[in-house]
């Protein structure tokens, strides 16, 4: 049994969706929902304001795709410079940046054989880099890149307090990358070391000193790495919430900041200089008391693992819950909404909000002036197609 290979569960009323459409012809309420809007002019302002911030000092932006998925948003990013390439989430992510970026960290640990075969058959065409952080995920590129005739780069990815992946700073680190140096199809380039628990932190003060006391780790066991004799080009770390306190510490040589260029509530909370730059589109399909009304952009549409979302241009209202298929969303009683009316909610968290879409719908003002696929999101691996033998 050789079933045909499965296609990408997609939304098809976005899927048939104009591409390129003429300027002035299709508007914001010809979009079907629920959908992703995106405004083009902040996101440009966005991508310009980190792009300026990098280009003085010694350390660059390395952007992350995973953050929204879309070549056309990369390719701005790119373009905009101070950058020392791209940073992926997965290999599939990697696979299509591939396409236009010829540097590329993959910030994860890759384990599985199929998956180190196409870490491997990627650094034959790019200058990719990987993550590890045990000698049996060490040991899987190696058989990978041998078997390929390829040299992947690795990163030591360090534990600078997440409490996720890597090692701890120091000795430990320095044995994985000696080992890393000895592997054969391997290539050191450095550490790794994010602190994804600081990047909520509110307090300005808090955060940086905190993020100042994660970085020495990753700092020092670099030069311990250079002590030894071994190379460390990259030092790697780094968010939206960080990006101007890693940035600014000597030894950090790039940032891996994704969530700026589009923008989330969680972040807006946090006080970096970034403007949202996306909403989710509903349509209103019930108005069942002056205080209330319900539209079709529920948790299918976005997600609120960091909060609900919230409502955009109307004062007071509030978003009460979200469902399957439903914001329920709470109004001052003079509001005029309507059934039919749409609204905008600004999600709580980019990443796999964008994730959940096929498209983003590119305003300018009420205009569509373009639809970018999204095209990593999800796994695509599994929509493009390995044959399954029927079991013996």
């Amino acid at each position: 049994m050789n079933p045909e290979p499965r296609t990408p569960n997609r939304n098809p009323e976005h899927e048939h969706g104009t591409r390129n459409p003429e300027p002035g012809t299709v508007r914001i309420s010809d979009i079907p929902t629920p959908a992703l809007v995106l405004d083009r002019a902040a996101l440009d302002r966005n991508i310009a304001r980190m792009a300026a911030f990098f280009a003085s000092g010694s350390c660059r932006l390395r952007p992350h795709f995973k953050a929204h998925k879309t070549p056309e948003i990369a390719k701005r990013q790119l373009a905009a410079g101070s950058c020392s390439g791209l940073t992926c989430a997965t290999v599939g992510e990697a696979e299509i940046a591939a396409a236009f970026c010829d540097d590329i960290l993959l910030a994860n640990e890759i384990v599985a054989a199929d998956k180190c075969a196409r870490v491997a058959a990627l650094a034959k065409r790019v200058r990719l880099t990987t993550a590890i952080d045990s000698l049996a995920g060490l040991d899987a590129l190696s058989r990978a890149a041998r078997d390929a005739g390829a040299r992947i780069g690795v990163l030591v990815d360090l534990n600078v307090g997440q409490g996720r992946c890597g090692v701890e700073p120091g000795e430990a680190a320095l044995t994985l990358a000696q080992q890393a140096a000895q592997s054969s199809g391997i290539t050191v380039r450095g550490v790794m070391g994010y602190e994804g628990h600081l990047q909520p932190v509110r307090d300005r003060s808090e955060r940086e000193s905190r993020t100042r006391q994660a970085m020495q780790g990753l700092v020092r066991t670099a030069n311990q790495l250079r002590d030894a004799g071994l190379p460390c080009e990259i030092v790697s770390a780094g968010g939206t919430g960080t990006y101007d306190i890693s940035g600014r510490i000597d030894g950090i040589t790039e940032i891996q900041a994704g969530s700026y260029a589009l923008m989330d509530t969680d972040y807006s909370g946090v006080g970096v200089p970034f403007e949202p730059a996306f909403w989710a589109l509903g349509t209103v399909v019930s108005r069942p008391a002056r205080d209330r009304c319900v539209a079709d952009c529920g948790h299918k549409s976005m997600t609120k693992d960091h909060g609900v979302p919230a409502v955009r241009g109307i004062e007071g209202a509030s978003v009460t819950s979200l469902n399957d298929e439903h914001a329920t969303i709470a109004l001052p009683a003079e509001s005029t909404i309507a059934i039919g009316d749409r609204v905008a909610l600004l999600p709580s968290h980019v990443d796999p909000t964008i994730n959940l879409h096929d498209v983003f719908y590119v305003v300018d003002g009420e205009a569509v002036v373009d639809v970018w696929p999204i095209a990593a999101r999800g796994y695509i691996e599994h929509r493009i197609g390995t044959r399954m033998e029927e079991p013996a």
